[in-house]
């Protein structure tokens, strides 16, 4: 049985690692060759960071974990060296997803402001910020190690293996900068771009229709067809519908993307925590490799949540799939509202939901009466602050 579970815990680092490997560079070579996906400047420095995780990182950390590399020594300096690794790219990593979801904060709330100070040299300063942060918190971690030529075995090469007061000054600092604040940027954004696109949905419910609004009246064949049409329009139909899917699938990411970063990092740093307060407890042991791999688990799921899951980027791999196929594109087809998929981001539902005339009427046909149909009716989003002109 001991045998069995060592093959299905070494398997599973494995494949963990290989995913890693394979989603990340999907997602950031996509995002490379692409011009109009570049604007994800961030979401492809989070793949380079899960990347280098995945090649540096992980299969140490397989070293490490495993009974099979027992025998393994590393000296004081090889430890230095993975305990930097592992402090610096969890840190970055962690760092880019909050600036990720800052930035979606941003570009459907404030999509002006976003549009106007969202620049190259931001996005690069921004970027900077991370690894500086990262690399400091990195070196409060290796203060204190011994000097000289000791060694250990690779099963104990942990932050732990070199004692001191200093250790638990670290740790709390670390979970404090690279959990606690970052959960609770991610939790306060999603939740305000909820409470938006849920707003949004409820006015979409109560706006009659443009018929109904007192306008003067007009002799114009063309106005009196187009008041007649745009009656006609199943707006108190398809709204409720609409309203229900909407919120519920703003509810599904919130979950899912504040549920999957509590999933991966919540135990890892609970156990460090607990570890360095603790009295007489010293990390290492079965309990660390099972939380240190369920928080690695984050680099493989990663590049689904914040790539893949965007229906822009999947369109973009497809597309190049199917080049790679040589295989003919197709025809493009519209997407309507209640085939919209639930795996949207929010960004993708707002744009659905204050174009509600322009997506059912361009998906219904060609026809000149409902080219006549096709009155744009603009909503504003509620919780955007107006923008000043410049």
């Amino acid at each position: 049985q001991s045998i069995a579970q060592e093959v299905m815990g070494l398997l599973c680092m494995v494949l963990l690692t290989l995913t890693a490997l394979v989603a990340n560079t999907v997602v950031m070579l996509v995002i490379l060759k692409t011009p109009l996906l570049r604007k994800f400047i961030f979401v492809c420095h989070l793949c380079v960071v899960d990347l280098l995780s995945a090649i540096f990182l992980m299969p140490l950390g397989i070293i490490s974990s495993s009974s099979c590399f027992n025998r393994v020594i590393y000296s004081i300096a090889e430890c230095q060296a993975l305990i930097f690794l592992n402090v610096c790219f969890i840190s970055a990593s962690i760092l880019t997803i909050s600036i990720i979801s800052v930035e979606r904060y941003y570009y459907i709330v404030h999509p002006m402001r976003y549009e106007v100070k969202m620049t190259i040299r931001l996005a690069v300063a921004g970027v900077i910020f991370i690894w500086v942060k990262s690399v400091l918190i990195t070196v409060l971690a290796l203060v204190g190690w011994p000097q000289g030529n000791g060694a250990t075995s690779a099963s104990r090469c942990t932050v732990y293996w070199s004692p001191g007061a200093h250790k638990k000054a670290f740790v709390i600092i670390f979970s404090i900068v690279c959990f606690v604040l970052p959960t609770i940027i991610i939790f306060a954004v999603y939740c305000s771009v909820y409470r938006v696109a849920r707003t949004a949905s409820q006015q979409h419910v109560s706006v009659p229709a443009p018929a109904a609004a007192p306008r003067q009246r007009s002799n114009s064949i063309t106005s009196q067809v187009t008041i007649i049409t745009t009656r006609n329009l199943p707006l108190p139909r398809l709204m409720p519908e609409r309203f229900f899917l909407g919120s519920n699938k703003a509810i599904l990411t919130l979950v899912l993307i504040v549920g999957q970063f509590l999933c991966c990092w919540l135990p890892f740093f609970a156990f460090h925590l607990h570890s360095s307060v603790t009295a007489g407890t010293v990390g290492g042991g079965h309990g660390e490799m099972v939380v240190t791999w369920i928080a690695y688990s984050s680099f493989a799921i990663n590049p689904f949540f914040y790539g893949l899951l965007n229906r822009q980027i999947r369109e973009e791999l497809a597309r190049l799939r199917r080049s790679c196929l040589n295989r003919p594109l197709g025809q493009e087809l519209c997407l309507s509202v209640s085939e919209a998929s639930v795996q949207e981001n929010f960004l993708q539902f707002l744009q659905r939901a204050t174009s509600t005339l322009e997506t059912h009427t361009s998906c219904i046909s060609s026809s000149p009466r409902n080219r006549l149909d096709q009155t744009k009716v603009a909503f504003p989003i509620p919780g955007q602050v107006p923008e000043e002109g410049s």
